[in-house]
């Protein structure tokens, strides 16, 4: 995160990250909220519960009896024109999966956070993105954040991105499960109202109907339209061709927000869509995405004390996953490490982060890449670990050729 001058004064409220959440939900003055209880995201729909019972936010709780239920009501709340949000986890993303295909595909606004956490069997309530990544096809923006101040003010971004007409596609703001859910930091918040002019009102767009001209893209009894139809050969093709061209135009409506929210906040993430540390002259690069990144920018610091040179990509982005901007942050480098907090590999080549990141690559750039898999149910990616991990990169880079593709870090075999 880089620094610029606010144009608001802020003030500064010790949250976790669920709390970091809720509080930017308030603020975004959403009219729906539905959501189930699963930790570790529990205590995000809690706060807003208490904001809404306690006359701070102006909105319907809708309790319902599961998550699938609670995208469900969301996903109607929004073809209505309502602002909506919800929040899950793990086994409750997974319960969501055919309704996550509905939100995009009715190219509705919804925001939703998830608390990543690893999926059954065995049961594990801590941190993973294996949730995270098996929703990373169904049509929806993913934007991973660092820390508790990144998740609050992602929230807020993620409105005036997901209702952009360029966009019109939900959003998921990921964070780790109990390294942020849980944790608390000091955050600094924006004014009530200056968060409201940033996202403004949900802007609707408009539809053309055979039968009624040009109309807002609304369900209302005045105007019946139907969201969602059957589509037969002769249509299907078109509307998916469509979601794809959204999510291609929210590159640019993503570094526009982020930039915009920079001048008010003084808060700038990267480019949007990944940040860098100590790129500029590094042989050795890790690709890495969520909490992971504060402790591997502190190792290839004490590191570069040393002589090595070494730097740190963040992805803030997934979906779309930002592969120009990769392309151009790893020319020069001699060997890359991706670094993968998911189990989402099984009988693949690697897992999701290096499969893009090669595919990114290829063609362009010639340069060893390696796929370390880490910090599976929780399990703590310490200074030590991503020590490793650079260590046995720099031997890649020198050319000792790997005896392997994907390597896995820190677990007893």
């Amino acid at each position: 995160m880089s620094r610029v001058k606010p144009e608001v004064k802020q003030e500064v409220l010790p949250l976790n990250g669920d709390e970091a959440v809720a509080y930017a939900v308030k603020q975004a003055d959403v009219d729906g909220v539905a959501a189930y209880p699963i930790t570790p995201q529990t205590i995000i729909v809690e706060r807003i519960s208490e904001f809404v019972a306690d006359g701070e936010l102006d909105a319907e709780f809708v309790p319902v009896e599961s998550e699938h239920s609670a995208l469900s009501v969301c996903i109607g709340a929004a073809a209505t024109g309502a602002r909506t949000f919800t929040a899950t986890a793990s086994q409750g993303l997974a319960l969501m999966w055919e309704v996550l295909y509905v939100a995009s595909s009715m190219r509705l606004p919804i925001v939703m956070a998830v608390a990543n956490r690893s999926l059954n069997s065995p049961l594990n309530i801590h941190c993973d993105h294996s949730d995270a990544m098996g929703a990373r096809d169904a049509g929806w923006i993913q934007i991973f954040v660092e820390n508790s101040q990144e998740a609050y003010d992602t929230e807020i971004q993620a409105y005036r991105i997901a209702e952009d007409e360029r966009v019109l596609l939900p959003v998921m703001v990921n964070m780790d499960a109990f390294f942020l859910s849980h944790t608390l930091e000091n955050v600094s918040t924006l004014p009530d109202q200056a968060v409201r002019e940033f996202i403004g009102e949900r802007r609707i767009p408009k539809t053309y109907v055979d039968y009624l001209g040009e109309v807002p893209y609304v369900l209302s009894p005045e105007l019946p339209l139907t969201m969602g139809p059957v589509a037969l050969p002769d249509y299907y093709f078109e509307a998916k061709l469509q979601q794809h061209v959204a999510m291609e135009r929210s590159r640019e409506v993503i570094e526009e927000v982020n930039q915009a929210y920079a001048e008010l906040s003084g808060r700038l993430y990267g480019n949007g869509h990944l940040v860098t540390h100590f790129m500029e002259d590094a042989d050795l690069a890790l690709v890495v995405m969520g909490s992971t990144a504060g402790t591997a920018r502190w190792v290839t610091k004490s590191l570069r004390r040393k002589g090595l040179k070494v730097g740190v990509v963040r992805l803030r982005t997934f979906r779309p996953f930002p592969k120009e901007e990769l392309l151009k942050a790893l020319k020069g480098v001699k060997a890359v490490g991706i670094m993968e907090r998911n189990a989402s590999g099984w009988g693949s080549v690697g897992g999701p982060v290096y499969l893009e990141t090669l595919a990114s690559l290829y063609g362009r750039l010639e340069i060893p890449v390696v796929n370390y898999v880490y910090g599976l149910g929780g399990r703590d990616a310490s200074p030590k670990l991503i020590e490793e991990v650079i260590q046995d990169l720099s031997s890649v880079a020198k050319g000792e050729s790997p005896s392997y593709i994907v390597k896995f870090m820190g677990v007893r075999e």
